[in-house]
């Protein structure tokens, strides 16, 4: 029997995925399929290899299918998975009151992360960073170009400690934002009551006066890809990520530009470039002559000929016509048909709806 310390993670999926619409009317915001794999199961993976035995989703929509999805994986990567239940949405820190009983089983730190972060998850790091230091929490931070749009965290750059954070600072302060992944000591659920609570703001800034918040700084790229066009971004970042360190898994052959990455059960005709940046899921069809650059086309959907596609998610199982021209992130949800010949810019579409008039401007389409 080996002593191996049990590691535990809980995962807050419990918001609606409103900004990743019309994809999250189909399958809740965890399951969208990033780079080919749902956003959460990049995450559970990445756990699971730095030791994770026990994985606690904080869900409240769409819980069926996830659960369902979710035991699928159980058996696959050998560990448990549970699943605890909001009523009423309880924020980003009442999630940790709610599963309370699940995380204190040992006296061990757990991993604490919101459902749509994507980069070169640093678990093992964490917990030694976590251990060194030997206090309550440790946030990871990443730096941006435009603090002004977030909230920044002030911490002492040789050991970590956080002082204070600042909302959206108009001077600059700091380049360093909160990450969304965190690793606590059980003690930290003393000060959390069950009730909605943000965690950002009524728990750390109380850790931080009592010294006991500590940064850990990301290498490498991060994003938040709840929304389109940041979803993109975070696709450009993980293929070039892929490229340093994978790159045997990008797919390669005449008319591929770039980074791409192919699933092996779609079907790319003649005559077409595909690339820079993009994702191709199983079951696609693209015919002959088409062009799709910085794209994501998921699993079952259809591209005909001679079609041009630009910064654009095609939804699961949708039928982009001939002739067709897209761009400016327009997104389809699932099992959208769009005719011959039509330009959409900009366009959300709705699942299972069929387009007949090109889109010139932005809109979403009911």
């Amino acid at each position: 029997m080996s002593t191996q310390v049990t590691m535990k993670a809980l995962i807050l999926v419990g918001g609606y995925g409103t900004r990743l619409r019309p994809l999250t009317l189909s399958v809740p915001k965890p399951l969208v399929d990033f780079c080919n794999k749902p956003i959460l199961l990049h995450q559970v993976e990445a756990l699971v290899k730095a030791g994770v035995t026990h994985v606690i989703l904080a869900v409240s929509y769409m819980s069926e299918m996830l659960e369902k999805k979710m035991k699928e994986q159980e058996q696959r990567l050998g560990i448990r998975i549970s699943l605890s239940h909001e009523k009423e949405p309880l924020g980003t820190a009442g999630p940790l009151a709610l599963a309370r009983d699940l995380l204190t089983s040992n006296s061990e730190p757990f991993f604490v992360l919101n459902s749509d972060v994507i980069c070169e998850f640093p678990f093992e790091e964490m917990v030694r960073f976590h251990k060194h230091h030997g206090k309550e929490g440790t946030i990871v931070v990443t730096k941006v170009e435009e603090p002004s749009k977030y909230g920044v965290v002030i911490y002492e750059a040789e050991i970590g400690r956080i002082h204070r954070f600042v909302e959206k600072p108009q001077v600059f302060v700091s380049n360093k934002i909160n990450a969304g992944m965190y690793i606590f000591s059980p003690t930290i659920l003393n000060r959390i009551q069950l009730r909605p609570t943000s965690i950002e703001k009524e728990i750390f800034p109380v850790m931080a006066q009592e010294g006991e918040l500590y940064a850990m700084e990301l290498q490498g790229f991060w994003m938040d890809i709840g929304q389109p066009k940041d979803f993109l971004t975070g696709m450009c970042m993980y293929l070039q990520s892929l490229r340093h360190k994978a790159p045997e898994r990008l797919h390669q052959g005449p008319g591929i530009v770039g980074n791409v990455l192919v699933d092996p059960s779609a079907w790319i005709g003649e005559k077409c470039s595909i690339g820079p940046n993009v994702t191709i899921g199983p079951g696609v069809v693209i015919e002959d002559g088409v062009r799709i650059k910085r794209c994501t086309v998921l699993k079952g959907s259809r591209i005909r000929s001679h079609s041009w596609l630009e910064s654009c998610i095609i939804g699961w199982s949708s039928d982009v016509g001939q002739w067709v021209r897209m761009e400016n992130v327009a997104v389809l949800g699932e099992d959208v048909i769009v005719k011959d010949e039509l330009y959409l810019n900009g366009a959300n579409v709705l699942p299972h709806k069929s387009i007949a008039d090109s889109v010139p401007e932005p809109k979403i389409i009911m």
